[in-house]
């Protein structure tokens, strides 16, 4: 999918649980949720997020960024910190540093579980109430979301490499595509419409 219906899809998942989830709907959240949307697709050197991050949009400047960032979190942890938070933050940088799309960390439960430890303590430190369920709807849409793709998602990773998907699937980008992923931003965006005026009561 492209990373506009992704956050198309977070944003409607969320519209649609902010009435059980602790603090509603805010803007905070919906932010969260579109950039937790995104973040799976961070081991695509192309993806949304890394055309803010990567210098060039290739697969070695990918590798070479995040084991660089990865690298230098983790010897900071060793020589001062020794944070169990940064551990995770610079083993799971050098993961996408090696990821190919889709065959990796980030389009997994591990991967998802992974984030969410580490948003967990962003939240914890800055005072974000309820940041992890925003991440958890954002993240968990996206991985959803590409299961309706012909190519799947390796779910279990890195037990298992299987990609798992949906009976139902197309291809990103062909004529079926475009069409089914428009559909779902029309029908998104007409939901939105319809549940905005009770979630901003």
């Amino acid at each position: 999918m492209t990373g506009k219906t992704h956050i198309g899809m977070g944003i409607v998942a969320y519209v649609g649980a902010c009435s059980t989830i602790p603090g509603g709907f805010n803007y905070t959240g919906a932010a969260v949720v579109a950039i937790a949307s995104l973040l799976p697709d961070i081991d695509h050197p192309k993806g949304i997020l890394n055309q803010y991050i990567l210098p060039f949009k290739n697969n070695a400047t990918k590798v070479a960024v995040y084991t660089s960032i990865g690298m230098v979190i983790l010897t900071l942890d060793f020589l001062y910190f020794n944070n169990i938070f940064l551990k995770v933050l610079g083993f799971i940088l050098i993961m996408i540093a090696f990821s190919s799309h889709r065959e990796g960390i980030t389009h997994s439960l591990m991967g998802m579980i992974l984030f969410a430890v580490i948003i967990s303590y962003v939240g914890k430190h800055y005072e974000i109430a309820n940041i992890i369920y925003y991440f958890l709807i954002g993240y968990g849409m996206h991985i959803i979301g590409d299961m309706f793709t012909k190519r799947g998602v390796p779910v279990f990773y890195p037990f298992n490499k299987k990609k798992y998907k949906f009976p139902v699937t197309f291809v990103t980008g062909s004529p079926k595509g475009k069409i089914i992923e428009e559909f779902i931003m029309i029908a998104g965006l007409m939901y939105i419409i319809y549940k905005l005026p009770s979630i901003l009561m």
